[in-house]
C-alpha cells in the first residue's frame, strides 16, 4: 500500500461514522477527488527522519493533517465563490449548506487525530494563519495569490512536523524551508497527486535535510 493509498484509507475511515447519509457522500466525493499529497508527505517525512520506521501506525497523523488541508481548502473555495445562489433552487441551496458543514466536519475531525500529538498547537496555528490570510485578502492591493498559496505552505511544513515528531524530533528549519519552497511551485488551487510531489528526488532531499540539515532548492532537485 502506498503513502497515497493509506493516507487515502485512514482519511475515510476517519469519517466513517459521519451522518447523515448525503454528508457523508460530499466528504467521500472530496476524498476521492483530492490529492493526498498533504498525508503521504507526513509519511514521507517520517520516513527521512527514520529510514527504518514502519510508517502503517501513522496513517492517522497523515489524515490528520490531510482532513484539515480538505477543510481549509474548501472553506479557501466556498469564501471566494458564493454558495448560495438567490435564484437556485432549494435542492441547490441545500448543497451549498452541505458543503459548508463538510468542511467544518472535515477540519474538526482532523484535529481530533492530531489532538494528542505533537503536531497538535502547529495545527491550531495553521487555521489560525489561514484565518489571518483570508481576512487580509480582501484589503486593497492584497497579494492574493500568496496569500492564498500561505495554506499549501502551511500545510506542507504542518506535515512535516507531523511526520518527524511521530519518530522522535523536530525537524530542522531548512527542511520546513525546503518543504516551504515545495509548497510555493504550486498554484495555491490544486494540488498534483502525491506521486509526482514526493518523488525519488524530493524524497531523497527530506532524508538528507532530516539528517544534516543542508537546504537546497526544491527547483534544483
Amino acid at each position: 500500500m502506498d503513502d497515497a493509498v493509506r493516507t487515502r484509507a485512514a482519511a475515510q475511515e476517519a469519517l466513517s461514522d459521519i451522518e447523515p447519509s448525503r454528508l457523508q457522500s460530499v466528504l467521500e466525493n472530496r476524498l476521492t477527488d483530492a490529492s493526498m499529497t498533504p498525508g503521504a508527505l507526513t509519511l514521507a517525512s517520517a520516513r527521512a527522519a527514520a529510514p527504518t520506521t514502519t510508517v502503517e501506525g501513522l496513517s492517522e497523523r497523515a489524515a490528520g493533517v490531510q482532513l484539515i488541508y480538505e477543510g481549509l481548502r474548501l472553506t479557501r473555495t466556498l469564501a471566494h465563490e458564493e454558495p448560495w445562489n438567490p435564484d437556485g433552487t432549494d435542492e441547490e441551496n441545500l448543497d451549498a449548506d452541505l458543503a459548508i458543514l463538510a468542511a467544518d466536519v472535515l477540519v474538526s475531525r482532523g484535529f481530533y487525530l492530531l489532538a494528542r500529538t505533537e503536531a497538535a498547537s502547529m495545527a491550531v496555528e495553521t487555521v489560525r494563519s489561514f484565518g489571518r490570510d483570508q481576512t487580509l485578502r480582501s484589503e486593497p492591493n492584497a497579494d492574493v495569490n500568496a496569500l492564498d498559496g500561505n495554506l499549501e505552505v502551511d500545510v506542507f511544513r504542518l506535515a512535516a512536523y507531523a511526520g518527524a515528531t511521530a519518530v522522535g524530533g523536530e525537524p530542522p528549519e531548512e527542511l520546513l524551508s525546503f518543504v516551504s519552497e515545495l509548497a510555493r511551485g504550486y498554484d495555491g488551487v490544486s494540488l498534483p497527486p502525491a506521486a509526482e510531489t514526493i518523488d525519488t528526488e524530493t524524497s531523497d532531499e527530506l532524508a538528507l535535510l532530516s539528517s544534516n540539515g543542508v537546504a537546497r532548492s526544491p527547483a534544483d532537485s
